[in-house]
């Protein structure tokens, strides 16, 4: 096929032996012609290149003029512009962005971040999800970094940077599912009782009680609760925007946070005889992962950081609560407000005034690392097994099912937009399953 004039796709051999074709497929921001070159051994796979690029353009799926970005180069811009303005437009929560960050800074820049976006392939992320594995990462978090990326990818396509979403035609892997283990009735009273010893006793009640998550209680501001009818509004999740650097080099800034590889035999930790070499007991674990060599976190230590400030915010749809109180969580409110009163008196100018129904001696918003102590605490000196902060929830739905509150009732309680939700979280209990057992049984042998 000889040059062709006016804009039209050519095809020809070329004096170096190989075959050349060039497509016109639109105009560059400058005024051009936006002309685009593919070559190869033979006519027929260049007519091959070149039908496909025409192609593309008659769909809108040709990639911007200039060279493609690298995947880091991508994250890069698609963290710091794009998530950044959801976060600043309340679309995205900024617990959300630091979590994005971090695996993106752990494992996709990594793994795959040389990678130009247009020669980015399926095996590439196949492979790095194989690695992610064979390094102990749960499937949960293997699923994490491949939504992260498939949604990059997706906006990289809705601005021309790529044609297609390679994370769509990998088989991400299935995240397995835990079997939830709530608390029994015996064991919320021992932690009751453990807690109503304690400051902010009433977080746990509250936690118990009305099933609410942990950024929920924490969140609780005295203006959405009704001391008097007992309405408790739980519209709003505290949550802390993430500290940014402010200095002119974040790795040295950090780097007396670094944390570097352990040796071996690594004696600084504290290992018993009796642990397996990839023990990861707390406080026994040496690091299983290390910090990368041009790490720039450690923002919360910098003298010059930025943001880290506390947002309230605030729940949409179903999921804002409008809940009520029961008199014995009620009572105890309002004896922890005037707990707090007399707090704020001996605080004086010290007192930050959030309005927080859960503060620490200043007023401050309690930080999720410091409750999660306050709760093993708790666990540990009622005799209770060890769970989580968020079994507390899991607790509450399953007493409601016992106790012989409909499905869809507990379903708006706990806030869930599917029914399927709910019942995943509300076991039966053994003491149930036993009395169903032997209603059954004297149903087929019983007296008639």
């Amino acid at each position: 096929m000889a040059k062709k004039p006016n804009g039209r796709s050519s095809i020809y051999l070329g004096k170096d032996g190989y075959w050349h074709g060039w497509v016109t497929v639109g105009v560059k921001p400058d005024g051009s012609p936006d002309r685009r070159h593919r070559m190869g051994k033979t006519e027929a796979e260049v007519t091959r290149k070149v039908s496909e690029l025409e192609g593309n353009r008659e769909t809108g799926q040709v990639t911007k003029p200039g060279r493609a970005p690298t995947v880091a180069e991508w994250m890069t811009e698609y963290l710091d512009v794009i998530c950044e303005r959801l976060v600043v437009s309340g679309k995205m929560a900024p617990r959300t962005l630091a979590d994005y960050r971090s695996k993106t800074r752990h494992w996709i820049v990594p793994l795959l971040g040389r990678h130009r976006l247009n020669r980015l392939a399926p095996e590439h992320l196949d492979t790095a999800y194989t690695t992610m594995l064979e390094k102990g990462l749960s499937t949960s978090t293997v699923l994490k970094v491949h939504r992260i990326l498939s949604r990059a990818l997706t906006i990289a396509v809705r601005r021309g940077k790529l044609t297609r979403n390679v994370a769509t035609l990998v088989d991400a892997p299935s995240a397995a599912s835990t079997e939830i283990e709530p608390l029994t009735r015996e064991e919320a009273r021992r932690i009751l009782d453990v807690a109503g010893t304690r400051r902010n006793g009433a977080r746990w009640s509250v936690a118990l009680a009305l099933g609410i998550r942990q950024g929920e209680a924490l969140g609780l501001r005295w203006q959405y609760v009704d001391l008097e009818t007992g309405v408790i509004r739980a519209w709003f999740q505290i949550q802390r925007s993430e500290w940014r650097h402010g200095c002119a080099d974040p790795h040295r800034c950090g780097e007396k946070w670094h944390r570097r590889p352990c040796k071996k035999n690594c004696k600084e930790h504290g290992h018993l005889p009796g642990c397996k070499p990839d023990c990861a007991k707390p406080g026994h674990n040496c690091y299983k992962r290390p910090c990368l060599k041009d790490c720039t976190g450690h923002a919360d230590r910098c003298p010059k950081r930025t943001g880290g400030g506390v947002v309230f915010r605030q729940r949409k749809g179903r999921s804002r609560l409008t809940l009520q109180c029961p008199p014995e969580l009620l009572a105890l409110l309002r004896a922890h407000r005037k707990a707090q009163a007399a707090e704020r008196l001996k605080a004086g100018d010290r007192w930050e005034d959030h309005d927080l129904v859960f503060a620490t001696r200043n007023g401050g918003p309690i930080e999720r690392t410091e409750d999660w102590k306050v709760w093993k605490t708790i666990l540990k000196q009622a005799g209770v097994r060890d769970v989580r902060v968020h079994d507390a929830r899991h607790t509450a739905a399953t007493l409601l099912i016992e106790q012989g509150v409909n499905i869809r009732v507990v379903q708006e309680v706990l806030g869930h937009t599917r029914v399927t939700t709910t019942e995943r979280y509300a076991h039966v209990s053994t003491p149930l399953m036993r009395d169903a057992g032997e209603r059954l049984a004297s149903a087929l042998w019983g007296d008639s």
